[in-house]
């Protein structure tokens, strides 16, 4: 606090309380020396009111009208002192033209969320709204977090092994045996299995407020809620019914310890956001804020003022829109700042490359500052490059040398590839060499493979085990008559249709995801893998669990007991890739001569991969400074259905092959942490199987 700001006086009285203009290019609701600055702008109001609310009453105790001379451009601000940040909420009233053919909504009877909220009343207890009358109400959050020494880890993103997961999902179920289930407290006691699996970055999905009761409903006795939350009700406000307790005030207090804990064990934290679309709806939806505030400012909106819906949710955010684009910059300026976030991944992301009128941009200005933004300059930036309105930019986004995305054709792909689609064998191996073809660094200003995020699995789909569990999806639990939810799964049951006493079959389901697993590991880009595949949660084949908080989305813990075999098998190749630079990125020259990256089939270095490969290998070579010796890595997958040979490439004298993990040898091992004799210059490769080898 400045002395200037210190020595702050009032000027005038509105309302019955002493104030003074407030602080202009802060905006939302600042805590000063006994007083409070409210700041917030409209290009089309005509005028403003400030409501205060005691917490415990639904109507406000004191209207405070900004006066005309404490507007400056299209800027309200007002310093209102003696308030007690503990005892009061706060709301806003706007007047102005109503006229929705030109998107203007203004309507001084609606109460109005302030965009910049900092926290949201009424939202504290999951599943229950405790919204006094119905509207959302602001509180003013002291920022006083003492965050130490702990260090942000800050690692390449070919260092990243990220872990996709949902802070109430991942410890509600009752067998997580953690004392806070489904808060980030919740999450904070599980630090030491994330650390054990050997994760370095946990992917959360949505935990900017949202409304989960906006989406409930009872279908066949069961209450369905917005369980995932990608409907954002305040950008700037973490969810309050992820917490153990309240936060009067302090909101944000108990992620920030999740996340200070997180960095102190060297795990990064990337936030799962949306802003491609907001929870109010298309013009059937509620007036939560920025309808209010300036509906056409802040929504894409077609000529007769409808509202465009590339979002596929009822409105599109308009990112391009300077105020927006300002508002999402400050967003995220706040995110990294106040909450030491380390990356971000923009959900529908193509959504924040298109222009005003919807259009797809060449530059968009957007993405591009972002990219170049100073204080994001160490932050990750990972783009879902499509968007519900048919834009699908994989290998074609913006990137700057900046932006990541997530690799869906490598996911495409590889799911066929690995249930014996054995003829898409060329495009399966430049998938795993880091799609060179689409991140190549002359490419929309990629960084070559560390522009890939590569996954099998994640949310928005089956678990990796459904994703061998089912043929079909099975989402009728949803009330939509199993209509939702996408049907290009490109999974495989294994011959039963979800759960099975069949031993053959399970058996063959344990390989198929250790082989998704050690093919993962041994891509070249970032891997990432939703919570829960490591020791195979299901979701009973629902591809869509959007709406279902209970045992569909809730990790079941004990199955880690029940398939520690493949928990031991995921944390055995997180480990291996951490060992195996070569696998990661590019090393100096290897000294035997072998090139960077090479593919092989019966033959040693015949890499002419065709449609009739039913396996290949792919070896990765250079020098590992480090140990002061060549790594040499070969990764050999076999789809088909029948054994397949594969010759090794010969090795200089003094190294050998060693064989470190074979997924089909069965009872006799899988995992050689010593590595054994590959017994010759040829190997075997077991029907479906995937084998891993060092040169040493």
């Amino acid at each position: 606090m400045t002395e200037e700001r210190k020595a702050l006086k009032p000027l005038d009285v509105v309302g019955g309380y002493l104030v003074r203009p407030g602080l202009y290019e802060v905006y939302g609701a600042t805590a000063l020396e006994g007083a409070v600055s409210f700041t917030v702008h409209s290009q089309g109001a005509s005028s403003c009111e400030l409501l205060l609310y005691h917490r415990e009453e639904e109507n406000p105790y004191a209207v405070l009208k900004f006066p005309d001379h404490y507007r400056i451009g299209q800027v309200y601000s007002m310093i209102v002192f003696g308030l007690d940040i503990e005892e009061f909420e706060y709301a806003y009233r706007l007047d102005g033209p109503w006229d929705p053919e030109k998107g203007l909504l203004f309507d001084r009877k609606h109460v109005l969320l302030d965009p910049y909220a900092r926290a949201v009343t009424g939202q504290s207890v999951w599943g229950e709204s405790q919204k006094k009358d119905g509207l959302y109400h602001a509180r003013v959050v002291k920022s006083n977090f003492d965050w130490g020494d702990a260090p942000d880890p800050f690692y390449e993103m070919s260092d990243l092994i990220i872990y996709e997961l949902h802070v109430r999902g991942f410890t509600k179920h009752e067998s997580s045996g953690v004392e806070h289930p489904g808060t980030f407290a919740g999450l904070k006691e599980k630090i030491p299995y994330l650390k054990e699996l050997g994760v370095t970055a946990v992917e959360l999905m949505p935990i900017f407020e949202f409304d989960e009761t906006m989406g409930k409903r009872e279908v066949d006795g069961r209450q369905l809620l917005d369980y995932w939350g990608y409907n954002t009700v305040s950008f700037f406000a973490p969810n309050t019914s992820y917490t153990a307790a309240e936060e009067y005030n302090r909101e944000g207090r108990e992620l920030k310890e999740l996340i200070r804990e997180l960095h102190l064990a060297g795990i990064e934290v990337i936030l799962d956001v949306v802003f491609n679309h907001t929870a109010e709806g298309n013009e059937h939806g509620p007036f939560i804020s920025f309808k209010g505030f300036d509906n056409q400012v802040y929504y894409m909106l077609t000529p007769d003022g409808y509202y465009y819906n590339f979002s596929g949710c009822g409105n599109t955010l308009n990112c391009n829109h300077p105020v927006v684009q300002e508002m999402i910059v400050e967003c995220l300026r706040y995110w990294v700042s106040e909450y030491r976030v380390d990356g971000f991944r923009f959900d529908l992301a193509s959504i924040l490359g298109r222009n005003e009128d919807g259009s797809p941009m060449s530059n968009p200005p957007l993405l591009k500052r972002l990219a170049y933004e100073p204080l994001l300059g160490n932050t990750k930036l990972i783009a879902e490059a499509w968007d519900a309105g048919g834009l699908y930019q994989v290998g074609s986004f913006p990137a700057w040398k900046r932006w990541a995305e997530w690799n869906g054709k490598y996911r495409d792909t590889l799911r066929s590839f690995l249930k014996g689609e054995y003829w898409l064998a060329p495009e399966a191996a430049s998938r795993i060499t880091g799609s060179h073809d689409l991140y190549a660094e002359n490419r929309s200003g990629y960084s070559g493979y560390n522009s890939s995020v590569n996954f099998l699995t994640c949310h928005d789909g089956f678990t990796l085990r459904d994703l061998y569990s089912y043929n079909e999806k099975h989402n009728e639990a949803n009330g939509w008559n199993n209509t939702d939810g996408s049907n290009d799964n490109r999974s495989w049951n294994c011959g039963a249709e979800g759960e099975t006493e069949d031993p053959e079959v399970q058996k063959l389901r344990l390989r198929l995801m250790k082989n998704a697993c050690a093919v993962l590991m041994c891509s070249r880009g970032t891997p990432m893998f939703l919570a829960g595949d490591e020791f195979g949660n299901t979701q009973y084949g629902n591809n869509n669990a959007y709406c279902q908080d209970n045992e569909i989305s809730w990790l079941d813990w004990g199955l880690l007991k029940e398939h520690r075999e493949l928990f031991d098998f995921f944390r055995y190749m997180i480990a291996f890739r951490k060992r195996h630079p070569a696998v990661t990125r590019e090393l100096p020259g290897a000294m035997c001569g072998f090139p960077q990256i090479s593919c092989h089939k019966e033959n040693a270095w015949d890499g002419k991969l065709s449609p009739d490969t039913k396996a290949f290998g792919v070896l990765y070579a250079g020098y590992d400074g480090e140990r002061g010796r060549d790594d040499l890595v070969y990764l050999a997958v076999n789809p088909w259905w029948e054994e397949a040979w594969l010759a090794l490439p010969a090795l200089p004298e003094g190294l050998s092959w060693r064989m470190t993990v074979c997924t089909g040898a069965g009872e006799a091992g899988e995992i050689y942490p010593e590595g054994i004799p590959a017994g010759g210059d040829k190997i075997c490769l077991r029907p479906r199987s995937v084998t891993v080898l060092e040169g040493c």
